[in-house]
């Protein structure tokens, strides 16, 4: 018996279609997947039918337990029972556990918060999700995986029937995408309906029942999960074709040592006793795609930040060599004059202006590039958007289009054009496609690859063990902040990745 039906859904944005008669069944009980490439209108979709967009903004009908519903705002679709978690975490960072949960749903006695019965209640609900956690905790004092979990707790709090999740599992390392996972499995037991938006064509393999394909703003087709479904039979409906080999290939031509970072030690900048990098040596070729691997807190992003204008902590030693010469890197323009990049793994907070256009964007760290006697040219800087924009294939209304109406996989290749346009020797690449959908994660490989193939050393950091097994040259290691190994060739796999780190936690004990 279906739940819900979704017929002849349109949406539109600035004369755009972002949703062409989209139609979707969903079952009672069931964990139903909706994916697609960004863009494909997915979460658009999730925010017609929990009232994000409320009815009138949008055209066709919502039936949900078997009548028509017309919502105007996320409130009445809550009443029913549909509630949606966003990828973007919505919680208070200052508020504790508890009143997070019941936020904008107080429990209260006599028109007054009863805070007992807000712990007792929320620690119930903590139990039932399998979070051991004090309800009185901050929120910005906990893991990203538990605060996941949290917003679950929100939704559980106000009776949920139908749990849309979009992109859960996209900040969560393995372990507490697996516990997620589970938790989702243990709803459906208890009756309750999912949607599960996502890009890990993996766990929605592993976990739903049937699958719902968008391209383009429209619905491909749904598809029963069996034992039978593979991961290239979604991804040829997702993008239209079969994607071919989806790490494409690389001319190598690598070249001498270019790079070389060495002894660099990093602490705390509030606790100087606390060493966050370690005594790494490293050293990249011109041509040369050097992966750094490693578990979650690690020390990865930390190491990449340091680089780039001692961003991150406080070096207490180290220096960076180009070319047998040592470079001065203590400030972020320091570090692009001398032909540092750094393309951070936290698109949204710290490497775009999500308000800005697709031009000011590109052109944000280059002024110097595209000016006259300190006088910017805008005509300079038009021409280079639009380059860039065609060049590096940025679906967009034009260059003026604000970053926020992007898909997250051309919002990466903005970021990205922005610093090729800094011409830099050494690209640093931080998650470079962390939230984006298969075809455009092989665009993003492209464009690495073209960069090598230019002469350029790129330095990728990446939580995936198959990208960077696929895509580097050459693999570090990291953990606890050290470089606990380095692998080149065949021995560059997913296994030997897990030995380095398992065979140090062991000397370390």
């Amino acid at each position: 018996m279906a739940i819900l039906k979704m017929e002849n859904i349109n949406k539109e944005f600035y004369g755009i279609k972002a949703l062409d008669n989209v139609n979707l069944e969903v079952e009672e009980g069931e964990i139903h997947a909706i994916v697609g490439e960004n863009g494909a209108g997915k979460s658009t979709l999730m925010n017609v039918l929990s009232g994000v967009f409320r009815y009138g903004e949008y055209e066709g009908s919502i039936i949900y337990e078997g009548k028509e519903c017309k919502f105007n705002n996320i409130r009445d679709s809550e009443k029913l029972g549909i509630v949606i978690i966003h990828q973007e975490l919505t919680l208070s960072p200052y508020m504790s556990a508890a009143e997070n949960v019941f936020l904008g749903n107080e429990q209260t006695k006599n028109r007054i918060i009863d805070w007992e019965k807000t712990t007792i209640e929320a620690r119930r609900i903590f139990e039932k999700i399998g979070l051991d956690e004090n309800p009185e905790t901050i929120v910005n004092t906990l893991g990203v995986g538990k605060q996941q979990l949290i917003e679950i707790a929100k939704a559980l709090s106000k009776n949920v029937k139908l749990l849309i999740l979009d992109e859960p599992t996209a900040a969560l390392n393995e372990d507490d995408s697996e516990n997620l996972l589970n938790l989702l499995l243990e709803f459906k037991k208890q009756g309750i309906t999912s949607i599960l938006i996502s890009h890990k064509l993996k766990e929605v393999a592993r976990v739903a029942d049937r699958i719902t394909i968008l391209r383009d703003g429209a619905t491909i087709e749904t598809i029963e999960n069996d034992e039978y479904l593979s991961e290239d039979r979604i991804i040829k409906g997702m993008v239209g074709r079969d994607i071919g080999d989806y790490y494409p290939e690389r001319e190598h031509r690598i070249g001498e040592v270019f790079f070389e970072i060495k002894n660099w030690n990093v602490v705390n900048a509030v606790n100087n006793d606390e060493k966050i990098i370690d005594n790494i040596n490293i050293d990249i070729r011109k041509g040369e795609v050097v992966g750094i691997a490693g578990l979650m807190g690690a020390g990865r992003t930390e190491f990449g930040m340091s680089l780039f204008g001692e961003s991150f902590g406080k070096k207490t030693d180290g220096v960076i060599l180009k070319d047998g010469k040592e470079l001065d890197v203590n400030t972020v323009s320091k570090s692009i004059k001398n032909g540092l990049a750094y393309v951070t793994e936290d698109r949204k907070d710290y490497g775009l202006i999500l308000i800005d256009s697709i031009k000011n964007n590109i052109s944000l760290a280059n002024f110097d590039k595209i000016s006259n006697n300190y006088v910017l040219n805008k005509n300079e800087e038009i021409k280079i958007a639009e380059r860039y924009r065609n060049e590096l294939t940025i679906r967009s209304r034009d260059i003026l289009q604000r970053l926020e109406d992007l898909s997250g996989g051309n919002q990466q290749k903005v970021i990205l054009s922005r610093w090729i346009l800094s011409e830099p020797d050494l690209l640093i690449l931080d998650e470079p496609t962390r939230g984006i959908d298969v075809g455009a994660k092989r665009e993003i490989y492209t464009i690495i690859n073209q960069l090598a193939e230019q002469g350029k050393s790129i330095l990728m950091i990446s939580s995936e063990l198959p990208e960077l097994v696929e895509m580097c040259d050459r693999i570090y290691v990291m953990n606890e902040g050290r470089i606990v190994g380095e692998l080149e060739g065949e021995e560059a796999i997913a296994e030997n990745v897990m030995r380095c780190i398992m065979r140090d936690s062991k000397e370390e004990e």
